[in-house]
């Protein structure tokens, strides 16, 4: 197993110990956990970068790395519905259509077509963990100044979601429908 490659295990490993540690009794535990979900999130840019530029890039990394960062943001996202901080509508939305996604890639690969990322997709997964790590943060420094930035974020994370997702529908809607034959 290549560095790249145990850095998004990593980044797995990561999630239980974000969970834990926010739904803990410890003093600050949503920052904590905000800094372990701000780490986890970073070694997605590391392994991405280190599997390019080193000439790492594995099947087991094109498959694990996407689902480890939707495990992750799922996990914060389905714990912030819980802890009261997210409507549960908009997880919906957005996990909805990470399996839509997903469900297209499989069906293009089956049809020998790679789908890259999107510079649309890039800005949801940013957006969204600004939002996440606002949240996690109880929208500090910006509740100091009555912003809520965090609620900001967090609809402008779903609405890049949506156009994000009808983006790679409508770019890519050939692969689909060589998949529906």
């Amino acid at each position: 197993m290549n560095l790249a490659n145990k850095i998004t295990i990593f980044r797995v490993f990561l999630v239980p110990i974000f969970m834990i540690v926010l739904y803990s009794n410890i003093p600050y535990s949503t920052y904590v956990a905000a800094a372990i979900f701000i780490i986890a999130s970073l070694t997605d840019t590391l392994d991405g970068y280190i599997a390019r530029s080193r000439n790492m890039v594995t099947n087991f990394g094109k498959f694990v790395d996407p689902l480890a960062d939707k495990v992750l943001v799922s996990a914060a996202l389905i714990s912030l519905v819980e802890l009261g901080k997210v409507p549960g509508w908009v997880v919906v939305v957005i996990i909805a259509r990470e399996f839509t996604i997903t469900g297209f890639r499989v069906i293009a690969a089956s049809e020998g077509v790679t789908i890259a990322a999107s510079p649309l997709g890039k800005i949801k997964t940013i957006t969204q963990l600004i939002a996440i790590i606002a949240l996690l943060l109880n929208n500090f420094p910006f509740n100091l100044i009555n912003l809520p930035f965090a609620t900001i974020m967090l609809y402008i994370s779903l609405f890049f979601t949506i156009i994000s997702g009808v983006d790679y529908i409508y770019k890519n809607k050939s692969a689909l429908k060589m998949g529906i034959k």
